[in-house]
């Protein structure tokens, strides 16, 4: 198999190549603009030639339709919404029943390694009492009456903090010495092996 090749002149040379290869990164020309041929009228400006345009064309006023009069209309005749009313706050006890369960054994280990445990369908059970979940008062007691947890739970934190008495250190005897402690661990590894942080079985 055969190639024919051009022989290279040699006033060329290998600039003329290199020409060849990277002309088509050159820029291209700017194109030439038209030169008006000269006739018998003036030439006019841009200016001249855009205040003719608006001349010439008609005057014309925006369109209104049917549906664009209704729509303003309707928009000026409604009168404004009222806001809605805001939503009554939920103030009734969450109920709760203290009971007393008897179970067999295996329950009673189910019972007390995961915290909960199931009882039989139709078995009674005893309640030892019945008191809100919120704000911990017997159901006789706040029966009919708004939770207090959900208006201001400061009587499960012992009354107002900026009022209430502060708690009284209790002096010791003259003839005492007190003796500091050494730290508890009660986090980490060394916790949970010196039994601080570890659940009872």
């Amino acid at each position: 198999m055969t190639t024919a090749t051009a022989p290279i002149s040699p006033e060329a040379g290998r600039s003329h190549l290199q020409e060849s290869l990277f002309s088509w990164l050159e820029p291209e020309p700017a194109p030439k603009t038209r030169v008006a041929k000269p006739t018998g009228e003036p030439a006019r400006s841009p200016v001249a030639e855009a205040l003719m345009l608006e001349e010439a064309a008609p005057a014309t006023a925006p369109v209104v339709t049917a549906e664009t009069k209704t729509l303003e209309e309707s928009a000026q005749e409604e009168p404004p919404v009222a806001p809605a009313p805001p939503k009554k706050r939920d103030l009734s006890h969450v109920w709760v029943v203290a009971a007393e369960i008897e179970v067999n054994p295996k329950i009673a280990s189910v019972a007390d390694y995961r915290g909960s445990f199931k009882t039989t369908e139709g078995q009674r059970v005893d309640a030892l009492e019945v008191y809100c979940k919120g704000c911990r008062r017997p159901y006789d007691e706040v029966k009919g009456r708004d939770c207090a947890e959900k208006i201001d739970n400061k009587h499960l934190i012992g009354g107002d903090q900026s009022v209430r008495a502060k708690r009284k250190i209790p002096v010791p005897p003259a003839n005492a010495k007190i003796i500091p402690g050494g730290t508890i661990n009660r986090r980490g590894l060394g916790a949970y092996v010196s039994g601080v942080s570890r659940p009872k079985r």
